[in-house]
């Protein structure tokens, strides 16, 4: 009997190396596949290249954006989806200030010069305060973000974050939501939120990390994976 199927969806100028440390440790348990969502221009697009891609029946795994592409496939194709997971995200529209935020973060992506997407003001912003100085951390989500480039990122950055609340309470298979304590852009009581609407959800906050969980707390979030297989 072959292994089942989980689908990792990264986030926002993320490729594989943001999951490598989950893809290896899963390996005994499941048939690790990261998808490639730097194509298309809205949410539903990118669901439907994430299911075209998977099996008939899959464990799903979406960090940050990624997160919002998963409550998308949850609304479409929800008899697909065995286990699901919901790592630093939100099921809220931006606010005013976001909007604000990603206009001005296209502006300088559209400026020429070397692109790399993750200076120290955003590390900042990324990264648990004990982390921020972690020279390989920020070397790996930079390398990301240069592989990447200018292009995904604004095409990313253009995608409507819609209100999913409504959808959350439909959703019936194991979840699991999880966030770093110090995650200022998707804050534990957002999460806490989440794991209200959606019935039976395990909530897990990591005190060691920011948004960037599986980077900074790699062993953590594995676990918590293996768990929501186990449930």
């Amino acid at each position: 009997m072959s292994l089942p199927q989980f689908v990792l969806i990264p986030g926002l100028l993320n490729d594989a190396d943001l999951w490598r440390d989950q893809v290896s440790g899963l390996a005994g348990v499941a048939r690790p596949l990261v998808a490639d969502i730097t194509r298309g221009n809205t949410l539903a697009e990118l669901a439907e290249t994430v299911l075209a891609a998977s099996d008939d029946r899959f464990a799903l795994a979406g960090f940050s954006l990624g997160g919002l592409v998963a409550q998308e496939i949850m609304r479409r194709a929800p008899e697909r989806v065995t286990h699901l997971a919901l790592l630093d995200t939100t099921m809220l529209p931006d606010t005013p200030e976001r909007v604000a935020e990603r206009r001005r973060l296209l502006a300088m992506a559209q400026k020429p010069g070397r692109f790399h997407g993750f200076g120290n003001k955003l590390a900042a912003s990324y990264l648990a305060p004990e982390n921020q100085a972690n020279r390989e951390m920020i070397a790996r989500v930079r390398a990301m973000t240069e592989r990447l480039g200018p292009e995904v990122f604004i095409r990313q950055n253009r995608i409507e974050r819609p209100d999913s609340r409504s959808s959350l309470p439909r959703i019936t298979c194991p979840t699991l939501v999880l966030c770093g304590r110090h995650d200022v852009l998707t804050p534990p009581a957002l999460h806490e939120e989440m794991a209200e609407l959606i019935p039976g959800a395990e909530r897990v906050i990591l005190d060691h990390s920011g948004h960037l969980t599986p980077i900074e707390q790699p062993e953590e979030v594995l676990s918590a994976l293996h768990d929501l297989l186990s449930r």
